[in-house]
């Protein structure tokens, strides 16, 4: 492990040894302005891959021999070598960027932090962010009307009715701390408008070029990695101490080389492409790991091609997916309307740095993997895991296998006799009739897909062809349309093909993330009847990232992620259990027939997407939004707390917080709150859809006098601790085994008094009583979307301690930054071999001088014993620890500052 004297040495911050020998200057937007010539420093530079190259680069920019050393260069350096050995370094990225969900707790904590400061009696202006932070709200849409040419509307003044006291508080934000960008609501997905936007890909901060670098507190910031910016989801609370200044640690990572050679085959598109290297990344394991695609099948694909791609980085469960900057980059760069001068920076910054593809590269990669683009097959993905492809000629039988098979990721259970059931009913006043496998949601969603033209043409003219066949949506479908970004509008509607869209009844209800979420409103009445009463397995398909159980929706219990044009043919077809080779949608009309060429969609692109849309569309990106612009915000550099908002609540993490941290050494007699199987995600343990009617957080609401209708969801009231601390572990799909194998609810067993209480009611009452809580899990335990209430919510909990057989990286970062202690089973070992039952009290003794990755005795009683691994993986991490937090460790550094 490295230097934990460089890294916490007394001498503080020294001059920047690189500055002597290696600083240079070109000319940059007009001016001299200076860069650091990374690749003149070591001949090892050429044998780095691009990723790399980023980090590299960020250690020489910022090594002042305390905080980032000289060291960090050479391990960096020799990445080659060190990848193998989990070897710390720190990274100081360019920028932050925030959703709202996630944003709004991280401006709560820091307007937290300025109150702690004051208390304390420090100066409180300390606490602002230290580099760029971008935040977009996209994610409090919701697609409660549809299918109308007034939904947008609606949708838009509900999201601002039940959100304006976030959106209040977001605005007094703006103008309270410095470097806080906010993107009013309506504007169109982040990642989107980061990646026609927001992305610097070179800065030029005070005459100072620099590579653009950006941490998110979402896990699909990884699609700006398709325009060569580094950039990966982490937590809101590593986010909060990177716009602190901070630098996040983490492990030099394994980069896996994925070469792409030939080219798409007509008809195929991005979202086939995507799937399927989620599936191969998937089968070798990239967890933990860089992606860098190469080989001459990137240069076959276009940017939006290569950010579908990279977005889909945590479903194949790597870091990041990344593609270097080339020709290709600077042709997307124009088209979406980036200045001259920007572009030519960042060409020419990146050729004198190495860091422009050329093709001619000579990279050793940690592994290697190839694809050959022309064997990719039309698919589609589910029904409960992206990674779970499913070629589209094989999915009917893929569905009809799934009905019977045993419950699980590819099984719903449903006994042999029940697989014809069929119900016909009456909805907004046409028959038609709903069976296992029936479309019940229909949706063009997420940045993933949005953000691609390509995909969008082909949805508008799978559904200009379908109306010439005389096709229609089936009456039970709920259609939908979320563009990221107006552009989307702009160019659909040049075409002429919105028009097709709108009479399938995919007009847009939204600019935001929607239905990919689990914001997709609620699905007509007679449609949920037919369904409750009838154990229907319905389903949904969406052209999202994202499918766990019970994300979409409630009552989809199969979801399928899909291209948009496949998303149209699904909701004219009105059940995924269609062989589309051999059986037409309807009138003898099938999928082939309305199915568009490469070259047609290709020809509506280059006529209709052109770089003055995406010009006239981002030149008022911060006033388009009257209702914004209007909004009334307090002001002041301290936030006026209101007791009585059920939404901004200011938080207990530094209740009695003293200068000093006080020693968290010993857990003793702690209880199990959960025992979970494998795949437990961060929607299970932190949900962001709806709050249900009889949940702890329902009854909190309605006791604070907020009328049913009034709920909204957890993700928008993620302001609220009151309210998030009683979401937790509130998913109804959830399967703790200490209630009983197979049966689900959020729910637990007190042991004390042996009642089945919800799992936040036993908490409270374990709280009461004083005693710590331990939770104990399988696999991948906070798999899924970077989600910082997954850890807050069972810190207020009282858990001290999570027991899992692998953790997800975000959410294993996540735990340590709120000083919950995250323990891996010994390889070979569970909860089920070591016979434990979750009756069990546990003893835990953290005292002395802790070491990444070291092995920890567990006393669990009764003379027994097992020995975990300490997944505290880094030595600041220890700090973190050490401080109660991350937060808790950042704010007393400030406090010391001078």
């Amino acid at each position: 492990m490295l230097r934990s004297v460089a890294r916490f040495s007394k001498a503080g911050p020294q001059p920047n040894p690189f500055n002597s020998r290696f600083l240079a200057s070109m000319q940059a937007d007009g001016s001299s302005a200076s860069y650091y010539k990374v690749n003149e420093i070591s001949t090892k530079y050429s044998e780095l891959p691009f990723s790399i190259r980023v980090l590299l680069e960020s250690a020489v920019r910022n090594c002042d021999e305390f905080d980032v050393t000289s060291k960090t260069v050479e391990d960096i350096f020799n990445w080659k070598e060190n990848c193998t050995k989990s070897i710390e370094i720190p990274f100081k990225p360019a920028r932050v960027v925030l959703q709202d969900f996630t944003g709004v707790p991280c401006v709560v904590d820091l307007a937290a932090m300025r109150d702690t400061t004051k208390r304390l009696g420090g100066d409180a202006s300390k606490i602002n962010p230290q580099i760029p932070v971008d935040l977009v709200i996209d994610h409090s849409v919701q697609v409660d009307a549809a299918g109308s040419a007034g939904a947008l509307k609606v949708n838009q003044d509900l999201e601002m009715d039940r959100n304006r006291e976030r959106f209040q508080f977001l605005k007094w934000g703006s103008t309270a701390f410095d470097n806080l960008l906010i993107v009013p609501p309506g504007s169109g997905i982040v990642h989107q408008v980061n990646l026609e936007y927001l992305a610097r890909v070179v800065f030029n901060s005070k005459g100072l070029l620099y590579p653009d670098s950006v941490v998110g507190t979402d896990s699909h910031t990884t699609m700006i990695n398709g325009v060569g910016v580094a950039g990966w989801g982490v937590g809101g609370i590593e986010a909060e101490a990177a716009m602190l200044g901070q630098s996040l640690s983490m492990v030099l990572p394994k980069v896996v080389g994925y070469k792409l050679t030939g080219k798409l085959r007509d008809g195929c598109t991005a979202t086939d492409l995507v799937l399927t290297v989620t599936k191969n990344l998937r089968k070798l394991g990239v967890v933990g790991k860089f992606v860098e695609f190469y080989g001459d099948g990137v240069s076959n694909l276009s940017l939006a091609d290569r950010a579908t791609i990279a977005n889909m980085a945590p479903e194949y469960g790597a870091t990041v997916g990344y593609f270097p900057i080339d020709g290709e980059t600077v042709k997307y760069l124009k088209t979406t309307g980036r200045s001259e001068a920007h572009v030519d920076r960042i060409v020419n910054y990146a050729k004198a740095t190495g860091m422009f593809r050329t093709g001619s590269e000579k990279i050793k990669y940690t592994e290697d993997l190839e694809l050959d683009l022309a064997s990719v097959e039309p698919c589609v993905s589910g029904p409960k895991r992206p990674h779970d492809h499913v070629t589209l000629k094989t999915m009917k039988a893929d569905f009809n296998a799934c009905m019977g098979a045993k419950t699980g990721f590819k099984g719903f259970g449903v006994p042999a006799e029940q697989h014809g059931k069929s119900v016909s009913f009456t909805v907004n006043g046409k028959e038609t009739s709903i069976e296992h496998g029936s479309v019940v949601i229909a949706a063009i969603t997420s940045c993933t897909n949005t953000s691609n033209p390509s995909v969008l043409v082909a949805a508008g003219l799978v559904a200009k062809k379908a109306i010439e066949k005389g096709l229609m949506v089936k009456p039970h479908v709920k259609t939908s349309l979320s563009p990221g970004s107006h552009v989307v509008t702009q160019y659909l509607n040049a075409a002429g093909l919105q028009e097709k869209l709108d009479t399938l009844g995919f007009q847009t209800t939204g600019y935001g993330c929607m239905t990919c979420i689990g914001n997709s409103g609620d699905i007509a009445p007679e449609v949920s009847k037919a369904i409750a009463d009838n154990n229907i397995v319905a389903a949904a398909v969406l052209s999202g990232n994202r499918n766990f159980e019970a994300r979409i929706h409630p009552q989809t219990a199969a979801n399928y992620l899909a291209s948009p044009p496949l998303v149209v043919a699904y909701a004219l077809a009105g059940r995924v259990n269609i062989d589309f080779d051999t059986e037409p949608i309807a009138n003898g009309v099938y999928l082939r027939d309305i199915w568009p060429t490469t070259q047609e969609v290709a020809d509506v692109v280059n006529s209709c997407v052109t770089a003055s849309l995406f010009s006239n569309v981002y030149k008022g990106i911060l006033t388009h939004n009257e209702q914004w612009n209007a909004l009334q915000a307090p002001e002041g550099k301290l936030y006026a707390w209101d007791e009585k908002s059920t939404y901004i609540h200011n938080p207990p993490y530094f209740a009695g917080m003293k200068r000093e941290p006080e020693p968290q050494t010993v857990i003793k007699d702690a209880a199990v709150l959960c025992v979970f199987g494998d795949s437990i995600t961060t929607d299970h343990i932190s949900p962001a859809g709806n709050i249900a009617k009889d949940s702890p957080a329902a009854r909190f609401l309605q006791e604070s006098g907020v009328e049913r209708k009034d709920f909204n969801t957890y993700g928008s009231r993620r302001g609220n601790d009151l309210i998030m601390v009683r979401g937790t572990f509130a998913n109804t799909r959830l399967g703790n085994k200490i209630v009983g194998e197979g049966q689900t609810g959020p729910y637990t067993i007190h042991f004390p008094t042996g009642k089945k209480l919800s799992i936040f009611d036993a908490a409270m009452e374990y709280q009461k009583a004083g005693t710590p809580l331990v939770i104990l899990a399988g696999k991948e335990y906070g798999s899924g979307s970077s989600r910082d209430w997954a850890a807050k919510g069972p810190y207020l909990q009282g858990v001290k301690v999570v027991i899992a057989e692998s953790f997800e990286r975000i959410h294993r970062s996540n735990l340590v930054g709120m000083g919950i202690v995250p323990l891996q089973f010994k390889a070979g070992e569970n909860v089920h071999s070591l016979g434990l039952t979750g009756k069990e009290t546990f003893n835990f003794n953290f005292s002395g001088e802790l070491k990444p990755g070291q092995e920890v005795s567990v006393d669990i009683g009764g003379g027994k014993k097992i020995t975990c691994i300490l997944r505290i993986d880094t030595l600041v991490e220890v700090k973190f620890f050490e401080n109660g937090g991350i937060l808790n460790y950042v704010l007393r550094e400030k406090l010391q500052q001078k």
